[in-house]
């Protein structure tokens, strides 16, 4: 449901906040980071950007909680979309964002994971008034959290139609190198069973945290694959990431249960995955948590073949989960292209280089124009 129409200017503490997007992208990086909106909080910067999209007359702009889409309507024969998440993680001393001395770096929660992106994003939406292509502008929510609460899930459901094109960019942090596809991403449980006994008299039971440690022997001796998909070369990964046992400070446990986390090539579906570790972990019983499959890289399609041309470089495998595969459930080929680091995202000295900004904004302009 679209919502009323808001000022671009909010106060937070004693800060005045204004979107100029007649301002360079480093300076709109750091207002847009200054606009504190972690994940469930974003109203205010949706609100900010709502406003001062819905002020350029050669956009179409729509809201759907908080997520806003604003779209050109030129009829082109070619529609691409730019897509970028709006949240971020919670604070970890980084706020609010600061320049370096030269004024050649700005840390911050957020800069590079991707307000520097979202940046890009903006300054096309209002200099592009006339692009060689048709573009539509999406800036969603709670990309961060669930898959349940992500915006550009939940428009995906409600409003597909939003996001139809022939070709998406996702402005993830990507270091200015096109990374293509993504990996899938699956949790479980896999659960070691014992005998409970006192622990006075151990050996009548059977100590279920000792027998986890035959599930540990699998996750050491597991070697990763490195498949090529499409040109690309992938880095799979299996880690153990949560363990849970134990009854009372007198009782041998009877129960487990260690959390895996299986990062799986875009050549295996989810299925696939699922089906390869239970095959795994077959001496032990498994539940899987949740699941998200990858995308394909998907650079031999004709728009994403001409960007990957556009803005040069080598493209690389993307080594992680990004929203480009609900792009690939859509039938539409995308990539992750952004100006910040993905090493450095989520950690408490998080910060983008004004250069990669400037370069990233610089050959998508070209690119559209």
């Amino acid at each position: 449901m679209r919502r009323p129409r808001r000022p671009s200017h909010y106060r937070f503490g004693d800060v005045d906040h204004e979107l100029d997007l007649d301002s360079d992208g480093a300076t709109l990086t750091a207002a847009l980071t200054d606009i504190s909106s972690v994940s469930g909080e974003e109203g205010p910067l949706a609100d900010a950007i709502e406003r001062v999209l819905s002020g350029l007359p050669h956009l179409t702009t729509d809201r759907f909680g908080n997520t806003v889409v604003a779209r050109t309507t030129l009829g082109r024969e070619e529609r691409v979309v730019l897509a970028g998440h709006v949240d971020t993680v919670p604070h970890a001393g980084n706020f609010p964002s600061q320049f370096d001395s030269e004024r050649t770096r700005l840390t911050g929660c957020g800069t590079s994971d991707m307000k520097s992106g979202v940046a890009v994003q903006l300054r096309l939406a209002a200099g592009l008034t006339a692009p060689s292509r048709d573009v539509t502008y999406v800036f969603y929510d709670c990309e961060e959290v669930e898959a349940e609460r992500n915006g550009l899930f939940l428009l995906s459901r409600s409003s597909p139609g939003l996001l139809a094109g022939d070709f998406a960019v996702l402005l993830e942090p990507s270091g200015g190198v096109v990374e293509g596809g993504c990996q899938g991403t699956l949790r479980a449980s896999v659960t070691a069973d014992g005998l409970r006994a006192h622990t006075a008299r151990s050996w009548m039971g059977r100590n279920a945290i000792h027998e986890a440690g035959a599930i540990l022997d699998v996750l050491r001796a597991w070697a990763p694959r490195q498949p090529v998909v499409d040109g690309l070369r992938y880095h799979e990964g299996l880690n153990a990431v949560a363990i849970s046992g134990g009854v009372a400070g007198n009782v041998v446990p009877d129960s487990c249960a260690v959390t895996v986390n299986y990062r799986f090539a875009p050549d295996r579906s989810a299925a696939e995955a699922e089906s390869y570790i239970r095959s795994l972990f077959s001496s032990w019983d498994v539940a899987v948590l949740d699941v998200a499959p990858g995308a394909r890289p998907g650079l031999s399609a004709p728009a994403a073949a001409s960007f990957a041309a556009a803005v040069g470089g080598e493209p690389r495998a993307k080594l992680g989960w990004t929203d480009v595969a609900r792009f690939a459930e859509l039938g539409i080929p995308a990539v992750n292209y952004g100006p910040g680091i993905s090493e450095i995202a989520h950690t408490p000295g998080e910060y983008v280089e004004v250069a990669a900004i400037a370069s990233c904004e610089s050959r998508l302009r070209a690119w559209l124009a």
